[in-house]
């Protein structure tokens, strides 16, 4: 469980006000199925040091990623930018929400020093959402695409952006930058928006997931979706549907995990048969890649995932 103090900040401040005044909810006890290993290697503390010397954000700890130290061990992050601070209040998520910050015109210079100094072949950079800005941090992305690209020339790159809900020509600055891949999370079905995800519309997500198809059919497409939220299996099958009919190309399903009890409870952990059983169905629907297993997060395992994606967008010509 994560707390919901900020002990960061002075004076303390809730790291969710808007969440601090809910009743606790209740916290199911971890299947053996979902549990990992504590982050001590030597090469989690050498990115851990190569985050912090470079003033970065990641969203492996904003976020409290189960996966952090299997990924950091690996010297894989996924580079959260535009600050800490969320405009939106999901009530799944553990990144701190409020008023952010202006914008830190060096960071995309940051970004790629950092990536060339963990020699990613393949990096993730993710961001808050920013409601904030008149372009929702469109520019700021090809910013740093571009940065990334400048100094590290090998290097594959998947953005995982926030819907830019009313925010038009975003898509437009973001896919003309050229990163690999263009993720945006769907996180849940339609029916848990308004309780999931109350800030974000589910059909505009899906209509940036095509518009990104519209201007660039090439490009990769990706998003992903939470199980264990109260969802029913038939509305996950119409994801899966709705998805396929903006040309996504890459599908997550992974566990949804309480970060306090504050957040949205967790109804059921899904056991790994039950992802077994949907990543067969979302094959069947058209999907290149899918992947889905418990410990699933959109970042997690991105640039071999990356590679086989590409190979078996081949394989289909």
């Amino acid at each position: 469980m994560a707390v919901l103090i900020d002990s960061v900040a002075e004076p303390r401040r809730p790291r969710h006000p808007e969440k601090a005044h809910r009743p606790d909810q209740p916290v199911l006890p971890k299947p053996d199925w979902i549990r990992v290993k504590a982050p001590v290697s030597s090469g989690y503390l050498e990115t851990q040091r190569i985050v912090r010397a470079n003033g970065l954000y990641t969203v492996c700890e904003e976020a409290s990623c189960p996966n952090i130290g299997e990924c950091w061990d690996k010297k894989h992050a996924t580079f959260m930018i535009m600050g800490d601070t969320c405009t939106r209040a999901c009530a799944f998520c553990n990144v701190k929400t409020g008023l952010p910050g202006p914008l830190d015109p060096a960071e995309p210079e940051h970004v790629a020093e950092a990536t060339a100094k963990l020699g990613l072949t393949h990096v993730v950079v993710t961001s808050v959402d920013r409601d904030d800005l008149d372009d929702g941090g469109a520019a700021h992305f090809a910013a740093v695409i571009r940065a990334i690209r400048g100094r590290c020339h090998k290097t594959t790159i998947e953005v995982l952006t926030p819907d830019f809900l009313r925010k038009d020509g975003a898509a437009e600055i973001v896919v003309a930058a050229r990163p690999d891949v263009f993720n945006h999370n769907l996180e849940t079905v339609p029916s848990k928006y308004v309780t999931v995800r109350p800030g974000a519309r589910y059909f505009a997500s899906i209509r940036l997931l095509q518009r990104v198809k519209e201007i660039d059919s090439e490009i990769f497409s990706k998003s992903g979706i939470m199980v264990g939220l109260g969802e029913q299996r038939n509305e996950i099958l119409q994801v899966m549907d709705d998805l396929r009919a903006a040309e996504v190309d890459f599908l997550t399903i992974g566990q949804y995990l309480q970060p306090s009890r504050k957040h949205h409870p967790v109804m059921r952990f899904v056991p790994p048969d039950e992802f077994k059983e949907l990543a067969a169905i979302a094959y069947a629907k058209g999907f290149s890649m899918v992947s889905a297993s418990p410990l699933t997060r959109s970042s997690h395992h991105a640039g071999d995932d990356f590679a086989r994606l590409k190979a078996n967008r081949t394989s289909r010509r």
